[in-house]
């Protein structure tokens, strides 16, 4: 084969492996929209399906607490209180929990342990969300209504403001217990992300550390929290886009009340819980129109959540050399 043949055949070549690298660049930028296409047609079909909600009761929908399906009047007020509050209380219990079984599984269990233990975590995480509100429902609350709610109750009595939150009637179920049971949920999801993101610190900093005298405590706050602080705010904000999405095990133990009462130990709705119980009876276009400006309102307080983690992450990482 001729000088000449051998460069036509490797021209060839080049060509077609140009063709063959656009092609999988148009592939990959075609999927890439397909996702936010996907995204924005689902907003469009909420807020399309919306509109007689939106025309009917105008910004009223986020500030009223009414929710009269006879009459057909509806309000948001109560199940966004309910989801934002149960949320918030299971990412208080949850995260100090996932970060202590973080710290145990990289920094102090046995190696011969570390592996069951870390897959008892994962375990955890894959368990149905409907098993944990059944367990929730017929086991934790009746327990919860004799044992601990009882003490909380007589605990707080008489405070300012605790005496309000804890109280309420003794019946298991509530914004708190539905605030537990997310919190058991989440535990798995952001304790993993620690685990994970514990591992990757280089034994070299850590072992300096220990070498200059630093107890294990120090080595966590001054080595392993600075090195991986973007990773620590991702499990937390995954655990709390857990959080705010769940709804089988939250209708289950919320106690699905849309009246607006200040007590944790008191029945209330979230988003989700009043979707998961009204969206197959809702017959009036205005009843089906409410319930998808919740799915909407649910949407965009997660994209909320999302955007604001992504923002926190930024200025981690634009910090990152200040420790």
């Amino acid at each position: 084969m001729t000088s000449m043949d051998n460069n036509k055949a490797q021209y060839i070549a080049f060509q077609n492996q140009k063709r063959l690298d656009k092609l999988f660049i148009g592939l990959t930028r075609g999927f890439a929209f397909l996702v936010f296409a996907l995204l924005v047609a689902i907003m469009l079909s909420l807020l399309i399906g919306a509109l007689p909600a939106i025309k009917s009761f105008g910004w009223d929908f986020l500030i009223q607490s009414n929710w009269d399906p006879v009459n057909d009047i509806y309000s948001a007020a109560i199940p966004i209180y309910g989801t934002l509050i149960t949320s918030f209380i299971a990412l208080l219990i949850a995260v100090p929990v996932s970060f202590g079984v973080a710290l145990f599984l990289t920094e102090l269990c046995p190696l011969r342990l570390r592996r069951l233990f870390g897959v008892l975590v994962e375990l955890l995480a894959g368990i149905p969300s409907i098993i944990y509100g059944m367990w929730g429902l017929f086991v934790f609350a009746p327990w919860f209504s004799e044992n601990l709610q009882p003490w909380l109750i007589n605990l707080f009595e008489g405070l300012p403001i605790l005496g309000t939150l804890f109280s309420g009637p003794t019946i298991g179920i509530g914004i708190f217990t539905a605030a537990l049971i997310l919190a058991i949920m989440v535990i798995p999801f952001i304790s993993s992300v620690m685990r994970d993101v514990f591992e990757v610190v280089p034994s070299l900093l850590k072992e300096s550390a220990y070498g200059l005298g630093a107890t294990t405590w120090e080595v966590v706050r001054y080595v392993v929290l600075p090195y991986t602080k973007v990773g620590v705010v991702g499990g937390i904000m995954l655990g709390f886009g857990r959080a705010l999405g769940e709804t089988m095990a939250v209708t289950f133990v919320i106690g699905n009340a849309t009246n607006y009462l200040a007590g944790l130990f008191q029945p209330s709705a979230s988003i989700t819980s009043v979707l998961a119980n009204e969206f197959t009876e809702a017959i009036s276009p205005l009843h089906i129109g409410a319930l998808l400006e919740l799915g909407m309102l649910l949407f965009l307080i997660t994209f909320f959540v999302l955007a604001c983690a992504k923002l926190l992450l930024r200025f981690l990482h634009r910090q990152e050399g200040n420790i």
